[in-house]
């Protein structure tokens, strides 16, 4: 019974955790599979070979990058979420890692289609909360554990 309380408590960060994962495959099947299917097609329209690996197609380097960097931002968001929900609070931590999801779901938006229309200014409004969020809370966690 005792384990069954414990977890109510993680239940937050639980699903914030398979919300991140949601988001990546989303990502990974939905955008970079549809995008090269797409450009497959297109590619093929014209008579020419679209080549997904070597191919420098500013369109699938996009897709690419929003899957990549997702993945990349992946263990600092969750091992700083983790570490904040068993130091600090779990529901702060649930709530901050809903922000930070939100923020990461539109990164492919802000990104573009396209890298070489890609403006940094606009990916900055989603890249500088969220690296402050991970770091507020990898803070707040050594603060909490050098002043217990």
């Amino acid at each position: 019974m005792s384990h069954a309380v414990e977890l109510v408590q993680y239940q937050g960060p639980i699903l914030v955790t398979a919300l991140y994962f949601g988001l990546w495959y989303a990502l990974l099947i939905g955008l970079q599979s549809r995008r090269k299917y797409k450009l497959q097609a297109e590619y093929a329209a014209r008579g020419e070979v679209f080549d997904r690996y070597f191919g420098q197609d500013e369109r699938m380097l996009a897709a690419d990058r929003a899957v990549i960097n997702t993945q990349e931002q992946m263990v600092p968001f969750l091992g700083s979420m983790w570490l904040y929900a068993v130091v600090v609070s779990p529901s702060q931590a649930a709530w901050l890692g809903v922000a930070y999801i939100a923020l990461r779901a539109i990164y492919p938006a802000l990104l573009g289609q396209s890298l070489s229309n890609t403006q940094s200014k606009r990916v900055f409004m989603v890249t500088g909360p969220s690296y402050a969020i991970v770091f507020f809370m990898l803070g707040r966690t050594v603060y909490e554990a050098i002043t217990a």
